[in-house]
């Protein structure tokens, strides 16, 4: 017999890196993957630094077939708070057999050695499928591939507001200015996939307000049916 996969779920922040991790992670056959883990703000429902709605997770959840597990924190939270609540769900994720998590980081040593750190312990392996990749090429190839990617956040230090409430497309690319990465990995934007190849259906979706907040700008994406 051929010996069991390990049980996995993919960091979601219902970007392009994580969902090119998770379609990698798929591809390579190495993991039983059963669903996704959030980080979700408590009062406002939203995924913590992008400001993206829980419903819109819920709806990539739903288009992946996939399970949604989430870890709630408060906003502003402190590290110990943080580490307790991150800890909780780590449980959690052990209690339903998780033994490894799928991450989308590319290339920034030091939040890889955090989350490495921060697991240290839990029983739950931190991968990483797509490290290394050079990211023109990867996102490149996630537009050739048929994503549906929006720009739901930027940093003000490095992108003029006018960025968000964008598609991620190849004039997208042209307009970055030469010091941005073009996956923003460097926190430059963040982003949302309403469609990929692995998605039942893609999830219809419309701006709602634009805001500035902590030297970031934000477009609101609210699911159709909202």
């Amino acid at each position: 017999m051929a010996p069991l996969k390990p049980k996995a779920v993919v960091a979601w922040s219902s970007g392009k890196d994580c969902s090119y991790a998770l379609m990698s992670a798929m591809k390579s056959g190495d993991y039983d993957i059963i669903g996704l883990f959030a980080t979700v703000t408590e009062r406002c429902q939203r995924i913590a630094m992008l400001d993206t709605r829980l419903s819109v997770i819920e709806k990539q959840s739903a288009a992946l077939g996939l399970e949604l597990f989430t870890a709630h924190i408060t906003w502003p939270c402190s590290n110990e708070i943080y580490q307790n609540r991150m800890d909780a769900a780590y449980s959690d994720l052990r209690r339903h057999g998780i033994e490894v998590m799928i991450f989308g980081d590319l290339f920034l040593e030091d939040i890889r050695h955090y989350r490495e750190t921060q697991m240290t312990g839990c029983g739950i392996t931190p991968v990483f499928p797509i490290w290394g990749r050079p990211t023109r090429a990867l996102v490149c190839e996630l537009l050739d591939l048929g994503f549906d990617i929006r720009v739901v956040a930027c940093d003000l230090k490095v992108l003029d507001p006018s960025f968000v409430g964008r598609q991620l497309d190849k004039k997208f690319l042209d307009d970055l200015p030469s010091n941005v990465d073009p996956c923003g990995e460097n926190g430059e934007f963040h982003t949302v996939v309403l469609d990929m190849p692995l998605y039942k259906t893609a999830i219809p979706a419309h701006w709602g307000e634009r805001h500035t907040r902590n030297g970031f700008a934000f477009a609101d994406l609210i699911p159709a049916d909202i």
